[in-house]
């Protein structure tokens, strides 16, 4: 009772809860400052994070990888920059799924939500064959550009500017796919 007292005659227990109040105050408004930091530095930054799509460690599945692209206006422009991403390859041990000698020719997005993307041959010509593989490829291309582009629902794979039949002989290219989340690990 008479440190109380004590506490009470200077004020102390006052003090010590209000500066407690105080100070949990500052904090919450200093963690929210910098919160919205780094969200208008990422804004500006030009920058924008995304889930790219690559065969994991056993090559059976896809697993998702986060990059930072380049920001764009417009779905075309970040469907261009994901799939060169792809094509760059993973930065952690998981495998490629697209021929390293692979470029992209052209790729736009129209307006019922269909995308079309261009390869070139080697995209076909470098790939390693089989069934699995040809399937990690193609839903790598399919499942990066739809799960991170809200504007795009399906995609028409091209080669050299016309429809192939198939990338390895076993997966149908004739009409756009939409994502296949069942192979994503």
């Amino acid at each position: 009772m008479q440190g109380l007292r004590l506490c009470k005659r200077q004020g102390c227990g006052k003090i010590s809860v209000m500066g407690g109040k105080r100070l949990n105050l500052f904090l919450v408004f200093a963690l929210a400052a910098a919160g919205i930091l780094f969200y208008l530095f990422d804004m500006f930054s030009g920058k924008v994070v995304v889930s790219l799509y690559f065969a994991d460690e056993d090559n059976a599945l896809l697993k998702s990888e986060k990059r930072k692209i380049a920001r764009s206006l417009d779905a075309a422009g970040s469907g261009r920059a994901i799939i060169e991403s792809l094509i760059k390859g993973p930065e952690s041990g998981l495998g490629r799924t697209i021929p390293e000698e692979t470029s992209l020719k052209a790729f736009n997005v129209a307006k019922n939500g269909s995308a079309y993307a261009d390869f070139t041959s080697a995209i076909r010509d470098k790939h390693p064959g089989g069934s699995s593989s040809e399937l990690l490829t193609v839903y790598s291309i399919v499942n990066s550009l739809t799960m991170n582009i809200p504007e795009i629902k399906r995609v028409k794979i091209l080669i050299d500017g016309r429809e192939s039949m198939t990338l390895a002989g076993h997966i149908d290219l004739r009409f756009p796919l939409k994502a296949n989340t069942a192979l994503v690990k």
